[in-house]
């Protein structure tokens, strides 16, 4: 039996290499980070350059962003790989050491003419509109606004990842976490400062509202892929009772001749790895897969629905 192919991101996202080939081979240094984080890479980037389609971003302004994007966390090349791949929590001084790959990859950029112009990707991405980020807790539009987008979608990706999210069905939790950044916090602090500062939110809900949509079209392409597979199963099951039905003729025909021609009619049904033996398996893992394809669907319909009702 095949299984449906299916990426948790569409294939119709922006391609890093389509985008500027004049600087390709700088981006070369990309393929040096371990293969988790540069599928993060390329998944933040992606977000990034569909966010700026939402919001209706020029061409130049989305393909700036892109790379920033793709850049984000080029600065995890010289943190210690103890570091980068501990799969545990990280202590309060790996946290330092770790948070320092923000000022590395700026560093990194601005060595190199042709990637200096996407260093606010590195510098940036950790900083909050509330001024509790880093590395320099600046606030508000002393962030660049390329950095405001790459932020969404790099917490996005970072608790899709961490979920190991291979469906969108319950992603509106994601989603929810990420409201919960953008919405100023209505506790109670002493410090006129402080109150200010909790108004102003961690991210930009523009760009979130943006990722929404995103969301939305990747579920919306889910379905499709799913529904493909569905389509697929139908096919099988139908072939196999086909099957199933000559068989019981064969069972209750009188005349071997006429036996024979239904045993041949099931040969020439049967797919490789099937026989008279096992398809009657087969053609259970079949309703199986369809119910729980079924399942799926309406589970992934009813995630747009949450998502819809979704407010910032």
């Amino acid at each position: 039996m095949i299984e449906e192919k299916y990426d948790f991101y569409s294939p119709t996202n922006l391609k890093i290499h389509d985008l500027n080939v004049s600087i390709k081979d700088h981006l070369i240094v990309m393929d040096s980070l371990d293969m988790f984080t540069k599928r993060h890479s390329e998944n933040v980037a992606n977000l990034v350059g569909r966010i700026c389609q939402e919001m209706r971003c020029n061409n130049q302004f989305t393909i700036h962003c892109v790379l920033a994007g793709y850049l984000h966390d080029v600065g995890k090349l010289f943190i210690p790989k103890e570091i980068v791949n501990k799969p545990g929590k990280l202590t309060d001084q790996e946290y330092e050491i770790m948070k320092t790959h923000t000022t590395l990859g700026y560093q990194y950029c601005m060595e190199d003419l042709a990637l200096r112009p996407y260093s606010d990707g590195p510098w940036y991405h950790h900083e909050a509109l509330n001024g509790t980020g880093y590395p320099r807790g600046l606030r508000k539009s002393a962030i660049p606004y390329s950095a405001q987008i790459i932020r969404v979608a790099d917490e996005y990706d970072a608790i899709v990842t961490k979920r190991q999210y291979t469906t969108h069905v319950n992603i509106s939790q994601t989603l929810k976490e990420l409201i919960k950044d953008a919405r100023p916090s209505e506790d109670v602090i002493a410090l006129d400062q402080l109150k200010q500062n909790e108004r102003l939110g961690k991210i930009n809900p523009k760009p979130l509202k943006a990722l929404f949509k995103v969301v939305i079209d990747d579920t919306l392409y889910e379905i499709s892929c799913v529904l493909n597979y569905v389509n697929y199963i139908k096919e099988q099951i139908k072939r196999l009772k086909n099957a199933q039905r000559y068989e019981e003729k064969m069972i209750t025909a009188k005349k071997g001749s006429t036996k024979d021609y239904y045993k041949a009619g099931m040969q020439l049904l049967f797919q490789p790895g099937e026989n008279f033996d096992n398809y009657k398996q087969v053609l259970a893992e079949y309703e199986n897969a369809l119910v729980i394809r079924e399942d799926r669907i309406a589970k992934l319909y009813d995630e747009i629905k949450v998502i819809k009702r979704l407010k910032i």
